[in-house]
C-alpha cells in the first residue's frame, strides 16, 4: 500500500512511518522543512518538501498520485498562536481533503484530539482556537464523500508503547503514548477498518489489533 502523511516529521508521523515501512508499505512524508528529510528517510519514508500553509490543493495533488490512503498528522504545535491553529490544524486538513478528492484517493485518516466536536471547556485563547480548528476540520471531512476515519487521542505522552488501548466512539478522558497512537493508525490503514467513524483513544486493556478489529465498518 502507498500512503501519504501530511505533517510527516511529527512524532506520531515518524513512528507511523516506521511501522508502515516495516509492514512493507511505501510512505510519502510531506514536510515543510527540508532539514527534516533525513529523519523521514531514517524512518523508512520518502520525504516530500511542501509547505501546506503556503501551497494550494493543486500543488499537493501531484504528491498524491498513485497513493492509496492519506493521513493528516500536521499540527501547529505548542507555543503557536490562534492564527496558526486555523492555518495548520484546520486549513491543512481541508487542503489535503481537496487534494485527495482531485487525486481520486478515497481513504483519509485524520488525527484530531479528544475534546473536539464541542466548544472548549476553559483554557486560553490558543487552546480554544485549537479545539475549534480541530472541530471545523472534522466537520469538513465528515461532509465529504471519502472513506474517512477521525481519531481523537487523549493526552499524549512519550512513554514506550504498551500495545493496550481503549478505542471507541466515546471513552473517558485519559492519556495515551504517541507510540500507541501510531500503532492504532497503522492498524486502521492496513485493515481499512472503522470507515466513516469518529473514535476516541486512550490507554486501556485491549490489544491494538483486537480493538480495531472489534469496530464495525
Amino acid at each position: 500500500m502507498r500512503i501519504a502523511i501530511i505533517g510527516g516529521h511529527g512524532q506520531i508521523a515518524l513512528q507511523l512511518t516506521r511501522l508502515l515501512s516495516a509492514h512493507g508499505d511505501a510512505v510519502r512524508a510531506v514536510i515543510r522543512n527540508p532539514a527534516h528529510a533525513g529523519d523521514v528517510e531514517a524512518a523508512g519514508g520518502q520525504p516530500v518538501v511542501l509547505d501546506v500553509e503556503r501551497e494550494g490543493a493543486d500543488a499537493l495533488t501531484p504528491v498524491l498520485d498513485g497513493v492509496d490512503a492519506v493521513v493528516f498528522a500536521a499540527g501547529a504545535g505548542p507555543g503557536s498562536g490562534p492564527e496558526r491553529k486555523y492555518s495548520v490544524d484546520r486549513d491543512g486538513s481541508v487542503l489535503l481533503a481537496e487534494a485527495a478528492e482531485k487525486a481520486g484517493v478515497r481513504r483519509f485518516v485524520q488525527i484530531s484530539t479528544m475534546g473536539a466536536g464541542k466548544p472548549a471547556a476553559g483554557g486560553d485563547e490558543s487552546w480554544v482556537a485549537y479545539i475549534d480548528a480541530k472541530t471545523q476540520a472534522e466537520n469538513d471531512l465528515r461532509a465529504r464523500d471519502l472513506d474517512w476515519t477521525i481519531l481523537r487521542p487523549g493526552s499524549l505522552g512519550n512513554d514506550p508503547a504498551a500495545g493496550l488501548v481503549r478505542l471507541a466512539a466515546n471513552v473517558p478522558a485519559g492519556s495515551i503514548p504517541r507510540a500507541d497512537v501510531a500503532a492504532v493508525l497503522a492498524e486502521l490503514l492496513i485493515t481499512g477498518g472503522a470507515q466513516r467513524q469518529v473514535l476516541e483513544l486512550v490507554r486501556g486493556e485491549t490489544p491494538v489489533a483486537e480493538a480495531v478489529r472489534a469496530l464495525a465498518g
